[in-house]
């Protein structure tokens, strides 16, 4: 019989994707699924398989899934990642690379769901115990949580391994085990294979004792929430960034819980008690005039004046110059910044003369004169005076006439660019249709 939990979770005519890796518990939560769905026909059910291609064996997996959901009459669809496992290890690389994989593969309205059961929560409890982590690393694995546009489903919480494998024998099922399992170099393992069971053959029920002290802890990070809720939203400001003054007034537990939410909002992930303590010193507490940055992931904590950005880690454009040859055609900016187009609608920007090349750069430095505007400026300067920060600068096109800058789209044009009693030309910017890398 399809697991209680269903009901309560799953909406009569939901879009269900399952997670299928073809092992015990996935096998069995998709055939509990494939029996609900068969009596609620509202629904639908398919399948998606992540190939990691990290063991031997990894071909012989993806065409077993393909088989039983072909025995099944149910969709499913295998999906090929790469692991480089060089900076987080092979666990998280392999973890980050399988959720990214089957967000993507989801159409509009589906719901994910992963087969994480009892015992898995009891995992995840104390290896963030392990790390040290407070009670948003101890609440564990919620049962509903937001995937980018998407809900993932954990129906099979509240269920223990020993009644996934009962269920499984009942029903004749057939799965595959991973032989990466047994490899005790990885802390799930160790825990799986050589402590819980000590620990479960002492105290039978450790396993739901741990969840509910994980749902406690979700409990409080809720409340928190909530008290928290108006305090977080005076801070945030329009594009996102924090105004972290305030913070400095406050005790370091509120200001700390402020910056996990902030952080937590922005899609980062939990940062530690030295983190927070390394981003209070390190950049809230710094100069105004400096230019700290702390890493946390794959993100940078940035300050501009009295507001903390959270930023995506992207490789410099600092040097890189792009040649605009054909001004008929447009020009793609990298890192899908846009593309770039001439217009003749405004006469701002001369054309060039036959010995200048038009390029595209993201770095200028020296004095600049800009178009109507006496004596010339430090480009520092005028960055600071349109109020730009500091890593924006070198994500903004600027246009040269050979080594001369004579424009930044939008923003300005200088002397040596400006069309004066001649036909002139602008450029457009287009942030929304960049595909360049």
């Amino acid at each position: 019989m399809p697991a209680p939990a269903f009901d309560v979770l799953l909406p009569s005519d939901a879009a269900l994707v399952v997670a299928f890796s073809g092992g015990l518990d996935s096998t069995v939560l998709l055939h509990q699924l494939l029996a609900w769905q068969q009596q609620h026909p509202q629904s639908s059910l398919r399948a998606l398989h992540v190939h990691h291609g990290l063991s031997p064996n990894a071909d012989r997996w993806a065409a077993h899934c393909q088989a039983r959901c072909a025995e099944w009459q149910l969709p499913c669809e295998v999906l090929r990642v790469s692991v480089d496992g060089r900076d987080s290890g092979i666990e998280a690389a392999a973890r980050t690379a399988r959720y990214e994989a089957l967000s993507a593969a989801l159409r509009p309205g589906e719901m994910l769901l992963t087969a994480q059961h009892l015992n898995d929560q009891c995992e995840t409890f104390l290896l963030a115990l392990k790390r040290g982590s407070g009670p948003a690393g101890l609440a564990a694995m919620p049962a509903v949580r937001t995937l980018g546009a998407h809900l993932l489903v954990r129906p099979l919480l509240n269920q223990s391994r020993q009644a996934l494998e009962a269920y499984a024998d009942r029903h004749q099922l057939r799965w595959i085990e991973d032989e990466s399992n047994q490899d005790l170099r990885y802390d799930r393992n160790f825990l799986r294979q050589q402590l819980l069971p000590e620990l479960h053959q002492r105290w039978p029920h450790f396993a739901e004792a741990t969840a509910r002290s994980a749902a406690l802890c979700s409990e409080q990070e809720q409340l928190l929430d909530e008290l928290l809720a108006d305090a977080l939203s005076g801070l945030i400001q329009p594009d996102g960034s924090l105004c972290f003054t305030p913070l400095l007034r406050m005790s370091e537990p509120r200001a700390n819980a402020l910056l996990r939410r902030w952080i937590a909002g922005q899609g980062g992930v939990m940062p530690s008690r030295d983190a927070l303590k390394r981003l209070r010193q390190e950049v809230m507490a710094s100069r105004e005039d400096a230019q700290p940055r702390l890493r946390l992931g794959e993100a940078e904590v940035r300050r501009y004046r009295q507001q903390l950005y959270w930023l995506p880690l992207q490789d410099s454009l600092r040097d890189r110059v792009l040649a605009w040859a054909d001004l008929s055609q447009p020009l793609t900016l990298p890192q899908h910044l846009g593309t770039l187009r001439a217009s003749r609608a405004a006469c701002q920007l001369r054309y060039p003369r036959p010995d200048e090349q038009v390029s595209v750069r993201f770095h200028a430095q020296g004095r600049v004169h800009l178009a109507g505007r006496n004596g010339g400026r430090e480009i520092k300067k005028v960055w600071q005076a349109l109020q730009i920060p500091p890593w924006q600068r070198e994500r903004l096109p600027l246009i040269f006439y050979n080594q001369t800058l004579v424009s930044s789209p939008d923003l300005f044009i200088t002397r040596d660019g400006a069309a004066v009693d001649a036909p002139g030309w602008q450029v457009v910017w287009d942030r929304t249709s960049g595909s360049g890398e």
